[in-house]
C-alpha cells in the first residue's frame, strides 16, 4: 500500500491560530514522505497547510512569540493513536485530540488539547528527491 506521511522534525511551524475554540498550526512548509508499494526508495516532498484542533485550547500562548520555527519533534495523537516525530496523510478525527510539538533552539513547546483534529494541505505536493536506501558496506 501506498503511504505518505509529514516528517515533522525540520517542518516549518510559521504561527498558531487561535480563534475560539480552534487552534490551527500553520507548517510552511510541511515536508512528506512517501512510499510506494513494491519500491525500497522513498521520496520526498513539500507542502503548506495547517494542522487544525476543534473544541481546542492553546496551553500557554506564550510560544507564540518563538513562531516562525523549524519543529524539533513532538507528539500528535488521536483517541487511541499517538504519532511521533510523524502525522499520517490524511489525517481526520473526532475524539480526544493532542499534540506536544518541541521547537529548534527554544525550551517552550506548542501544546494543544481538543476534540477533533484534521490535517488541510494547500495545492499540490512539490518533488524535492529521491530517498535511496544506503547501500551495505561491501565485505572484503
Amino acid at each position: 500500500m501506498d503511504s505518505t506521511s509529514i516528517e515533522l522534525v525540520g517542518s516549518r511551524i510559521d504561527r498558531v491560530e487561535v480563534d475560539g475554540e480552534r487552534v490551527r498550526i500553520r507548517f510552511e512548509p510541511a515536508y512528506l514522505i512517501k512510499t510506494m508499494t513494491g519500491s525500497v526508495e522513498r521520496t520526498r516532498w513539500w507542502q503548506n497547510g495547517w494542522l487544525v484542533f476543534e473544541q481546542a485550547e492553546l496551553e500557554d500562548d506564550a510560544v507564540l512569540a518563538e513562531l516562525p520555527a523549524d519543529c524539533a519533534g513532538g507528539d500528535v495523537g488521536e483517541n487511541i493513536y499517538t504519532y511521533r516525530d510523524m502525522l499520517p496523510v490524511p489525517l481526520e478525527s473526532a475524539g480526544q485530540a493532542h499534540c506536544d510539538l518541541a521547537l529548534a533552539g527554544s525550551e517552550r513547546r506548542i501544546r494543544v488539547t481538543g476534540r477533533a483534529v484534521r490535517l488541510e494541505l494547500e495545492d499540490v505536493a512539490k518533488y524535492i528527491e529521491h530517498i535511496r536506501p544506503e547501500q551495505a558496506p561491501s565485505g572484503g
